[in-house]
């Protein structure tokens, strides 16, 4: 396995021009390209005065052209959550400018970035990206204000490196896909960086659905770079496309997923745990269902109370981060994931963790997957229960006779939980609303249970 090369080498590294960065159908696009382009869209930003711009791409290979482009160029490279014009109009103080492969209805600095598909004559070496500059994401916080990340270079270098060591010897020769955008520090790191830094080629679109994974050609081995949401969503009738390796983040992967997903692809994944904040902080092998998770090399964690603070080589701050999840270790510093912390409400006095509640339901017999929030009807506060059941339970029991089905659980729960902790509301849905990272989108859970539906 050959060292990753760090950002700031991808283009001035000794590599031939032919080598092939991208693809999207039938076009690659080779080193010798990305040189050109990115040369070109450096002299544009240069006569710019704007310092930082927002990325807003489809195409993968133009965003790295405008990811080097701003780097080289001195600008900071702004990465938001998403693309759509009416919030990017709302969030134009967070940048100076936007850069995108489409014309984009906005007020302010638009550049449209595409691809000469030139080779550069005589390559000269850009000036090297100084080592302290970042790339800055937006995540949405829990008030629906953009939340500011900062991911220095450095930071983007070594979480390559952690992955080269861990998965570079079952890479060699794989072609990247993904199911996640860039927008995230997940498909930033995995669909652009990891590939960028190892020399392998990287498609340019990316998969929503089953049948483009399915269709993929034969021709190649792959590193496909999925969401839990995505595997959920499998066609196995399709015919299965040569994945070589299978990667999974951005939330829980459930195991009867995994199953369908080995049953498919003959497989087993390999997830990531980690966020926007922290970069990545432990993976496992998932071969069996509780397996736990391992650390990546340099990630220290640290029991503060129920809560846990990490530092990692990945964290810029040296005091680190605290976690969200509560993390149980056993002797061997391997750990188990036991739910999310401030998952607490008041109902009648009483404090009521929702967490627990999720727990127990998933417990009952059939219940695939629970969720459980508070929900107020005429000015009293209750818990709701939102559920996945398995085809036997929905035929057998709940849509011939929902009211009994429900007294059922009630009473199934009474020796766990205090009467006011056990649902009032319940709904029975086919899938657990999600985004594309299989995030619960809570906003949606909450109109699943207004008093008109």
């Amino acid at each position: 396995m050959t060292n990753p090369l760090p950002l700031g080498q991808w283009l001035n590294a000794p590599r031939p021009d032919d080598t092939p960065v991208a693809w999207l159908d039938d076009r690659t696009w080779t080193l010798g390209q990305l040189r050109h382009d990115v040369t070109l869209l450096v002299d544009t930003l240069r006569q710019q005065e704007g310092e930082r711009w927002a990325l807003c791409f489809e195409n993968s290979y133009l965003f790295i052209v405008a990811l080097l482009a701003s780097l080289h160029a001195g600008k900071t490279p702004v990465i938001p959550g998403h693309s759509r014009v009416s919030l990017l109009e709302e969030q134009q103080y967070l940048f100076s400018g936007v850069l995108s492969d489409r014309h984009l209805d906005i007020d302010g600095k638009l550049i449209v970035v595409a691809s000469r598909h030139q080779t550069i004559a005589r390559w000269a070496p850009l000036p090297e990206i100084d080592e302290n500059r970042f790339v800055e994401l937006f995540t949405s916080g829990s008030t629906g204000t953009p939340r500011r990340v900062v991911k220095h270079i450095v930071s983007l270098d070594r979480e390559a490196r952690l992955l080269a060591d861990r998965f570079g010897a079952r890479l060699a020769g794989c072609s990247v896909v993904a199911s996640v955008v860039p927008q995230h520090l997940y498909g930033l790191t995995f669909r652009i960086v990891l590939p960028m830094a190892m020399g392998l080629p990287l498609h340019a679109a990316m998969l929503y659905y089953a049948e483009q994974l399915a269709a993929l050609p034969h021709d190649r081995h792959y590193l496909f770079i999925s969401s839990p949401a995505f595997l959920k969503r499998l066609d196995t009738e399709l015919a299965a496309p040569p994945v070589r390796v299978l990667i999974s983040a951005g939330g829980m992967l459930p195991w009867r997923d995994v199953s369908t997903t080995v049953g498919w692809l003959h497989i087993w994944p390999d997830e990531i745990y980690g966020s926007t904040e922290t970069g990545i902080l432990a993976w496992r092998h998932r071969v069996e269902d509780n397996l736990p998770w391992l650390p990546f090399p340099g990630v220290s964690f640290c029991q503060e109370g129920e809560a846990c603070r990490v530092t990692s080589p990945l964290i810029h701050e040296p005091e680190g981060l605290q976690l969200d999840d509560i993390l149980h270790f056993d002797s061997a510093g391997l750990f188990s994931i036991a739910g999310r912390r401030g998952r607490v409400v008041k109902i009648e006095e009483k404090r009521i963790s929702l967490n627990e509640i999720e727990r127990r339901l998933l417990e009952l017999d059939g219940v695939c997957e629970a969720a459980a929030l508070p929900v107020t009807r005429g000015g009293r506060q209750g818990i709701g229960a939102l559920l996945v059941l398995d085809e036997a339970v929905r035929q057998r029991g709940y849509m011939q006779d929902k009211k009994a089905q429900e007294f059922a659980w009630r009473r199934a729960l009474l020796p766990w939980l205090e009467p006011v902790a056990v649902p009032r509301y319940w709904r029975v849905v086919d899938e657990m609303p999600v985004n594309s990272m299989n995030k619960r989108v809570y906003a949606q859970l909450e109109e699943l249970f207004h008093e008109n539906s």
